[in-house]
């Protein structure tokens, strides 16, 4: 499925927070960092780690982007006009993968990027299975009529844990959906606080 399958709720102690609000994460029943000396009181963090912090959390959210794709869009939201934290969550939004996972197609960022990869996603008509494919705003993408009958499609399009942002326009019954727009900060519905600004400043150092 994806590299962080086995531990992929581990990040969720160490960053403290239940990082993608699943009813199921340890977290919610052991909220200190992993490891032998977890339960310590953590250290009040420097400035730089506090921002290493909002990074590694904002990184961690979408999956398995590796540190060199996530600076190279850090690169490319400070280059555009505008505020570089907005641009940040614009271009992580486009990702395909980050569509069908708002779209409610399937449970987790990680299955996402599974059915990507797998072939069972079209972006308007044509399969794509790169799941950092940047959608562009009125792109249609759509689940394979075969793959509405995956079991974790279904139980993702069946779900009431999520809802689908305004930014997004969606058929849950054919699979299908619209992106609308780009988000704005304020519109995406991260189930915990995100600081792009701290991004942002971690990487303009």
């Amino acid at each position: 499925m994806s590299k962080r399958i086995r531990s992929k709720y581990k990040i969720n102690r160490r960053l403290g927070c239940n990082l993608w609000g699943r009813p199921k994460s340890p977290f919610n029943t052991r909220d200190y960092a992993p490891g032998q000396h977890g339960r310590s009181r953590r250290n009040k963090p420097t400035d730089y780690g506090t921002q290493l912090m909002a990074k590694q959390k904002l990184k961690g959210y979408y999956g398995n982007i590796s540190e060199k794709q996530f600076r190279k869009y850090y690169s490319d939201a400070a280059r555009r006009p505008g505020d570089a934290s907005e641009n940040l969550i614009g271009i992580l939004e486009r990702r395909l993968d980050a569509v069908v996972y708002r779209m409610k197609f399937v449970p987790t960022v990680f299955s996402s990027r599974q059915v990507v990869n797998h072939g069972h996603v079209t972006v308007n008509g044509k399969t794509v299975n790169i799941p950092s494919y940047m959608v562009k705003e009125g792109d249609i993408v759509e689940l394979k009529a075969k793959s509405l009958n995956i079991p974790m499609v279904i139980e993702a399009l069946n779900s009431s844990e999520r809802e689908i942002p305004d930014y997004m326009d969606v058929d849950t019954k054919q699979g299908k959906g619209k992106f609308v727009r780009t988000p704005a900060f304020a519109d995406v519905p991260y189930p915990v606080q995100m600081e792009p600004n701290l991004v942002i400043e971690f990487y303009s150092r």
